[in-house]
């Protein structure tokens, strides 16, 4: 069980001072099962006043306000979590679902919603055809299918870091045969949604202590996975940049249906493009 401080400092530099419009942080972990947060703590400069809720999927939401001008802003947060997830995790699958295709129940499909439909247009069905591949046949195991996508995600497509806002569609992604791990994320949740299985975008932290996994950059990054639903046993984390799946390296923070719904810092300000000179982000993913 090991724990864990993470340090994550986003820093914004203007050319002059400027109004800053909200922000809305999404930086706290998520409890979970698997995971026990033990402390946060939130510095921003200038000062702000922080107001706090949860949003309709339960992620933390930190809305910061601020009553003056800068040409700095300084978003800080300190966490430490105490990660429980085991490194082979066994999944109790409800024996209606051990074989796909299976039916969700009528309370569970209206639950997920949207989840469980595609976010992006693919009027010919090349992503239909594309996850068809993995399926060998009908009926199938559940789990090593979810697997088998999984993994074949990460066979067919590069892996590249890239530093740019933003997030490739799946075709897009396909089309290019290389991404970032929310790349790889986007594309096995939407193939995942078109074989009927709800499926949620899952933003926070990769936990690399022996740094021989992809998506972690130096001492620390955000990183992007998937949590697929299967009754039984709920929310699965698949995190197809590592071909890995349950929690054993994952510190999450937030998921939603859509990953521009996680990004962990998000705002304006009153001015022109050119105005905004610089941004940095450094993250630190550390045992304590």
């Amino acid at each position: 069980m090991p724990t864990i401080t993470i340090a994550h400092t986003t820093i914004y530099r203007y050319r002059m001072a400027v109004i800053l419009g909200p922000h809305r942080l999404m930086l706290r972990p998520r409890e979970t099962r698997d995971l026990t947060l033990t402390t946060f703590d939130l510095e921003i400069a200038p000062t702000a006043r922080i107001d706090w809720s949860h949003d309709v999927a339960g992620n933390a939401i930190a809305i910061a306000n601020f009553d003056v001008t800068t040409d700095t802003l300084s978003i800080r947060s300190h966490t430490t979590v105490v990660l429980e997830a085991p490194d082979w995790p066994v999944f109790p699958i409800a024996g209606s679902a051990t074989s796909y295709p299976f039916l969700y129940s009528a309370e569970d499909w209206t639950d997920l919603g949207a989840l469980a439909a595609p976010q992006y247009q693919d009027d010919t069905g090349r992503l239909s055809n594309w996850v068809e591949q993995f399926v060998m046949r009908r009926p199938t195991d559940t789990l090593s299918l979810l697997k088998d996508v999984s993994n074949g995600t990460t066979a067919q497509i590069k892996y590249e870091i890239r530093e740019s806002e933003g997030t490739q569609g799946p075709l897009e992604t396909l089309d290019r045969g290389y991404g970032s791990c929310r790349d790889f994320a986007v594309l096995y949740a939407e193939a995942i949604r078109t074989l009927g299985f709800g499926a949620r975008l899952v933003s926070g932290y990769l936990y690399d202590p022996s740094d021989d996994r992809l998506g972690s950059a130096g001492s620390g990054s955000t990183h992007a996975w998937v949590e697929v639903f299967v009754p039984g046993a709920g929310w699965i984390p698949f995190d197809p940049t590592n071909m890995s799946v349950g929690s054993a390296n994952l510190i999450p923070v937030a998921v939603a249906r859509n990953i521009s719904q996680v990004a962990p810092v998000a705002g304006s300000y009153h001015g022109e493009d050119t105005d905004l000179l610089a941004m940095e982000v450094v993250v630190r993913v550390e045992d304590q």
